[in-house]
């Protein structure tokens, strides 16, 4: 038992932050963005390209001892570099649109595709009507299932049904800016916060019920390069304030946190937060939540210089952390970020050179999801629910904005066998909620025991943003 509970909450643990190298560093030429499938393994693109690879943790549930195999490539033809991402409520996966693809010149693709694990296929993806182009566009999954996407040369939003596999797009005639270079943030009062590119220092926020885009105040800095109008990424907290970084404005890196309202048709307010120190920003570039509340994040100087720096932001300031081996030439935007249900962090940046961040300090009991239903057997091969609150965490976790999204706000199950201490995922699908911090609300998801489990006694957690639920006694036959 104590096992289960060392290895899901390795950031607890922790003495002092590090960085560790993948075992096994990726076979392919240049691993990119990374998603976490239901099943608890992570899906890693060779970016610019069509194939895709797999690194399942080992029985320890340790991803730094991981191992790889290739799954389906893309539909022929496609391979984008920089789209949006998202893991569906159904456990599937979706793509879309790409500014560069297969190594070409710009492009701004219309191309799209959705990824069945099980079946292990790509199935292209028809674009929204008349959307002769997507490119780098921000995306999000609604807290009822719908994939949300944007326009980049408009303010048009669209909306994917996954049961119906149709779109509907949404004029966005009330936002006040086209939706380039900026990011979403899904938060819990049913609103979407995004920061204007081009109308700074304003911010908005997509009301989910109504499909409006309404005022979320002013960031009260510029968080906006005015040259590139590049932004860097924001993060939901688990006390409900976003930290929102910013990119070389004004020849500084500003940060600002946004304190949602208690009227969700209120703008909200803003407060500036510390700038980041010696020039440096967050032009484009990954951030990640991390089980302590701490924000994970990467900076460089200026508009896509290196080298790299990485601060954690512990709601008061900006901490220096140690940094990977290859941070001395990276700029910000090359780094990707996963939240792992370790409560570790799993950075790429294009070369073979993976690492695993480990951060100290642990999530306040409070955070952690609750089992209240859930069956004390199970028959390997088979499908259970299991019910209870917070299974979609606090946050969607890991940003970054425009160019890629890796959001987790989604419950994982894992069964520990008491006489081996192993650890098996269960695959999850069909999550009653892709909301966040949904508070003392009941919420369920389905999960498949694995048919090449151990039996016997065992111990089941629910597992979100790299924080788990109390043990519960399962027997596994």
């Amino acid at each position: 038992m104590a096992a289960l509970i060392v290895l899901l909450s390795l950031t607890g643990m922790a003495a002092a932050q590090h960085w560790t190298p993948l075992k096994n560093r990726p076979p392919f030429a240049s691993p990119g963005t990374s998603l976490l499938l239901t099943d608890g393994t992570v899906i890693v693109q060779d970016s610019d390209a069509s194939d895709w690879w797999r690194l399942t943790p080992d029985l320890h549930a340790n991803y730094v001892n991981g191992t790889w195999t290739q799954i389906a490539s893309l539909p022929s033809g496609y391979g984008p570099l920089y789209y949006a991402s998202a893991v569906l409520a159904d456990g599937r996966v979706i793509v879309e649109g790409g500014e560069y693809n297969l190594g070409s010149s710009q492009v701004e693709t219309n191309l799209g595709a959705i990824y069945d694990p099980v079946a292990n296929k790509w199935t292209s993806l028809s674009p929204p009507s008349g959307w002769s182009h997507i490119g780098d566009a921000q995306s999000v999954v609604l807290p009822d299932g719908t994939f949300m996407i944007a326009n980049i040369f408009n303010m048009q939003d669209a909306q994917l049904d996954p049961k119906t596999m149709t779109w509907t797009v949404l004029p966005g005639t009330d936002k006040k800016d086209r939706n380039s270079e900026e990011g979403w943030e899904l938060l819990s009062d049913g609103t979407v916060l995004t920061v204007d590119a081009i109308n700074a220092p304003n911010a908005e926020k997509f009301v989910i019920s109504t499909g409006d885009w309404i005022s979320a105040g002013n960031t009260v800095v510029r968080l906006e390069d005015a040259g590139s109008q590049e932004l860097g990424p924001a993060v939901l907290r688990p006390d409900g304030t976003v930290f929102a970084t910013g990119a070389n404005a004004s020849g500084a890196g500003h940060t600002s946190v946004y304190t949602p309202p208690a009227n969700p048709m209120d703008p909200g307010t803003w407060a500036a937060g510390p700038d980041f120190p010696n020039g440096l920003d967050v032009a484009d570039g990954p951030a990640s939540l991390l089980p302590s509340g701490n924000v994970l994040c990467q900076a460089s100087p200026g508009v896509f210089h290196a080298p790299s720096s990485f601060f954690e932001w512990d709601g008061t300031q900006l901490n220096p952390v140690p940094a990977p081996k290859n941070a001395p030439s990276d700029p910000s935007y090359v780094g990707r970020m996963l939240l792992l249900p370790t409560g570790q962090v799993f950075w790429t940046d294009g070369s073979s050179d993976v690492e695993v961040y480990t951060a100290k300090g642990a999530p306040k009991s409070a955070w952690a999801p609750t089992i209240t239903s859930s069956p004390s057997t199970v028959t390997r091969g088979q499908t259970y629910t299991i019910s209870g609150t917070q299974f979609n965490g606090l946050s969607q976790g890991a940003a970054y904005g425009d160019d890629a999204q890796m959001a987790t706000n989604y419950p994982l199950v894992a069964i520990r066998n008491r006489k081996t201490g192993h650890i098996f995922f269960a695959r999850t699908h069909d999550h009653s909620t892709m909301g966040v911090a949904t508070g003392s609300m009941i919420v369920s998801t389905n999960f498949d025991v694995p048919a090449n489990m151990e039996t016997g006694a065992s111990d089941i957690v629910v597992v979100a943003n790299g924080i788990h639920s109390k043990l519960h006694a399962i027997t596994v036959q």
